[in-house]
């Protein structure tokens, strides 16, 4: 597991088990201490449970953005029995935000695209934070073609702020190839599943999101746009973060009401971070589950519930709403 900075919001947990290092260090190790200790370990167990049962959607964002949380090269090490990597979209470069290649998934073959962020400063800037540019969506796009030919499944991993903003990016279509992904993933006659394992942010999210089975972790979230964005065009001002994210309703259970996730995946106690293992155990089984589930289907079928899937998403009642902006 990546080393972590605790979030301010874990600070009672972090001081608990400060006291627990102090006690478990004493040489004198009496029955009385044992038993202190024991008590002190349940305490850290049941306020680490309270506290993130009722995390608030900022505090969510925090966790998702969390550093030492599993990305896709930590997943591909612990779920799958083999992978090679696919380099490059044919027409610019290799996007190292964007991650491709087949892999095995208790011995089935399946096509792995995933985001990528980095946790180093040299890792992060190769891979442009996470963000990918048009040729990242070209590079993609182009492995799920070539996975409809061999009949392979595909297995989307989701960890973006965003696509990426700048000039060169805009300059060669980014807003395009991410607009022609959403199309023809809608289009391409084989079994897609993804899942939201960290950040989910706007167009660079739903670029390689549109899918048959679509799951996201415990304390991740998926979003039209980020909370600073939002902050930025409603608020003026970044500080407001906090309410852009209460209000754009993204995190995992917001999601599944809404319909626009099938699957909510638990995390280990006190966040994915916490247990790279464990966490890629529980993402494991989901998707082996959902691979299993629509293997049985034409391809007629797969491209009919899909499309289906997300036309029954935005379904509302006419009527006067009013939303409080607080100032």
């Amino acid at each position: 597991m990546a080393d972590y900075q605790p979030l301010p919001f874990e600070r009672p947990i972090q001081q608990l088990k400060s006291q627990l290092k102090e006690l478990e260090s004493r040489e004198e190790q009496t029955p009385e201490l044992q038993e202190e200790i024991r008590q002190l370990k349940l305490e850290i167990t049941r306020l680490t449970r309270e506290i993130f049962d009722n995390l608030d959607a900022w505090q969510t964002v925090q966790v998702a953005r969390q550093t030492g949380r599993p990305q896709t090269p930590d997943y591909i090490e612990l779920l799958f029995d083999e992978f090679v990597e696919l380099h490059g979209d044919r027409a610019f470069g290799d996007d190292r935000a964007v991650l491709t290649g087949f892999a095995k998934l208790n011995g089935r073959k399946v096509m792995l695209v995933g985001q990528q962020k980095g946790r180093t400063i040299p890792e992060r800037s190769e891979c442009h934070y996470g963000c990918a540019h048009p040729e990242g969506y070209r590079k993609a796009l182009s492995r799920m073609q070539m996975a409809a030919k061999f009949n392979l499944p595909i297995v989307c991993l989701i960890d973006t702020p965003g696509a990426y903003p700048g000039i060169g990016a805009e300059e060669r279509g980014q807003a395009y190839n991410i607009a022609f992904n959403l199309r023809e993933m809608s289009r391409i006659p084989t079994p897609i599943t993804a899942v939201v394992i960290g950040e989910g942010g706007s167009g660079g999210a739903l670029g390689i999101g549109i899918a048959d089975h679509v799951a996201i972790l415990q304390h991740a979230y998926y979003s039209v746009i980020s909370p600073e964005g939002c902050a930025g065009i409603l608020w003026k001002h970044v500080k407001h973060a906090d309410k852009a994210a209460r209000a754009l309703r993204f995190t995992a259970p917001d999601l599944l009401r809404l319909g626009v996730i099938d699957e909510i995946i638990p995390e280990p106690l006190g966040g994915a971070h916490r247990s790279h293992r464990q966490m890629a155990t529980r993402l494991k089984a989901s998707l082996t589950e959902s691979l299993k589930s629509l293997e049985g289907l034409s391809d007629q079928e797969l491209l009919d519930h899909r499309y289906e899937k997300f036309r029954r998403m935005g379904e509302f009642e006419e009527g006067a709403v009013t939303i409080p902006i607080e100032e």
